[in-house]
């Protein structure tokens, strides 16, 4: 008899320990505040005073699926062009339907990694440069159902004044999605 009151001890001890290891562990969670996606790599883009800046805040906008964050780059008079090659011929549209397309887009996924390259550049004064940069874009709908494309843009920036930031006033995708 005394064995198995021994036991019974034993499994008391045993049962408090993981109860407590297991309250311990969860009184750091909150349940009600999602956990940082730290999968996804960003940086802090301090301002638009450069290119460089321009497309650290496109690819963290699109890691974060963030609409006012990519409208913050796209100038007013924004132009995107890309080539529908069904139909052979170049389709465009501005600035209000490329943030109804990139909302969509956002709503739509579960997660984008775009990946900037090489770059090449094309002109460039004080207000305007044009730029040929290569790209890697993963597009990621669910977990079996992932596309990943790589091209070119065909980018123009421009700016009011050396004193302001740029922004995205033409874009030129030469990808083969």
């Amino acid at each position: 008899m005394h064995g198995s009151t021994g036991d019974a001890v034993r499994y008391a001890s045993l049962l408090s320990c993981v109860t407590l290891c297991a309250l311990s562990g969860w009184s750091c969670l909150n349940p009600f505040a999602p956990r940082l996606d730290t999968s996804t790599p960003s940086q802090l883009c301090s301002d638009l005073t450069t290119i460089d800046n321009v497309l650290c805040t496109w690819r963290n906008a699109y890691s974060f699926r963030d609409t006012t964050l990519y409208g913050s780059i796209l100038a007013p008079n924004f132009t995107f062009v890309y080539r529908d090659y069904d139909r052979g011929v170049d389709v465009s549209w501005g600035r209000d339907d490329e943030m109804r397309s990139t909302y969509a887009l956002f709503q739509n996924i579960e997660s984008l990694t775009l990946i900037w390259n090489n770059e090449l550049p094309i002109f460039e004064n004080d207000t305007v440069k044009s730029i040929q940069r290569a790209f890697n874009l993963t597009v990621t709908f669910n977990s079996s159902n992932i596309d990943r494309v790589d091209g070119n843009a065909i980018l123009t920036f421009t700016r009011a004044s050396t004193r302001d930031g740029w922004r995205i006033a033409f874009w030129r995708d030469e990808s083969n999605y």
